[in-house]
């Protein structure tokens, strides 16, 4: 009994994969055919969101508008001042939130979804252009829209043919062409990027510098190259606890670093450090870094250049102005 049991399920996993791997296949496939299908309505479509003087209103309903809230995210974040809009809550006062100077680009795939052609004549009506993006070129809302852009798909993943799947796929798939085509066209770039996502680990690794997170001031440990490993040197960096001193002549200027590193193969060596002088073991001529820097360049710094965890910063005029350690970079969420 057993054995026919697992005989059952390995015919089940054989069977789902089968199935699993028809769906990518299908998906894969309803989205290369868009590519044929690109060509002056796309362009048009672009020219009207890249010139708009307002924003593009995305809307759809059920399964599209969860897919028209995915492609108004896209193009928000990408440069494109973009927001969705429930067709059903249109009619309901968010008609408000359009515009003449606005873009609506509607999504449904039948092109004939009751809340969108109920809102239609008054998007029109306040002067605002719509592109519309269906699978049905002869439907209500590709007729009456400025611009249509054909969705169509051969069929559904869906074995019943009716779940939207591939249609949907291939819809994003069109949202994230025409999203990246404005990206482009706007010189948009990764910076921006950044700073429209703040709160993400890219924006941090392209918003923080190295001077927002150095250690300096009362933090910076410092000595000069006459003091005495003991114990003034020693103490300095007991009570700084980065584990290094900067070593500076009169101007502040950096002539060296030392580290517990350097203690330790100095005391390998020989038998005490009882009368040394810091500058006869320091470092010279360390590896450095700007303020003006990302604070991801001194992580790249610290990984190619096995720096112990730590990088000393310079000002232009090559005076310390702090350093910055692993842990330093770890709590800004640099890396």
């Amino acid at each position: 009994m057993t054995d026919l049991l697992q005989a059952h399920a390995v015919a089940d996993a054989e069977r789902y994969l089968a199935l699993a791997r028809g769906v990518l296949d299908i998906e894969a496939d309803a989205v290369r055919a868009l590519k044929g299908r690109l060509g002056e309505s796309f362009l048009r479509a672009h020219r009207l969101m890249l010139e708009t003087h307002g924003r593009v209103v995305v809307t759809g309903m059920g399964k599209s508008g969860h897919i028209a809230r995915k492609i108004a995210s896209t193009l928000a974040s990408t440069g494109t001042p973009a927001f969705f809009m429930h067709p059903g809550e249109a009619s309901h006062g968010d008609l408000g939130m359009i515009t003449s100077h606005d873009v609506v680009v509607a999504i449904s795939y039948s092109g004939e979804s009751e809340e969108i052609l109920r809102v239609l004549p008054l998007i029109k009506r306040r002067g605002a252009a719509v592109i519309a993006i269906t699978g049905r070129a002869g439907s209500t809302l590709a007729l009456e829209s400025d611009v249509h852009l054909d969705a169509a798909v051969e069929k559904e993943a869906c074995p019943l043919n009716l779940a939207p799947t591939a249609s949907t796929t291939a819809t994003l798939a069109l949202g994230d062409a025409l999203a990246l085509a404005l990206l482009d066209a706007r010189g948009f770039a990764s910076e921006d990027f950044a700073m429209h996502h703040p709160g993400g680990s890219l924006g941090r690794r392209l918003l923080v510098h190295v001077r927002d997170i150095m250690r300096k001031g009362a933090q910076l440990p410092r000595s000069r190259a006459d003091d005495l490993l003991l114990p003034t040197v020693l103490d300095e960096m007991s009570r700084k606890g980065i584990g290094m001193t900067a070593v500076v002549d009169e101007g502040d200027r950096l002539v060296g670093i030392f580290t517990d590193g350097d203690l330790r193969r100095y005391l390998e060596r020989n038998d005490g450090i009882k009368g040394v002088r810091v500058g006869d073991v320091m470092t010279r001529n360390p590896v450095t870094i700007q303020p003006d820097r990302l604070a991801a360049e001194a992580a790249q710094v610290l990984e190619q250049k096995s720096l112990g965890g730590r990088v000393v910063v310079l000002a232009a005029d090559g005076r310390l102005a702090g350093v910055v350690t692993f842990h330093d970079l770890l709590a800004a969420g640099v890396v």
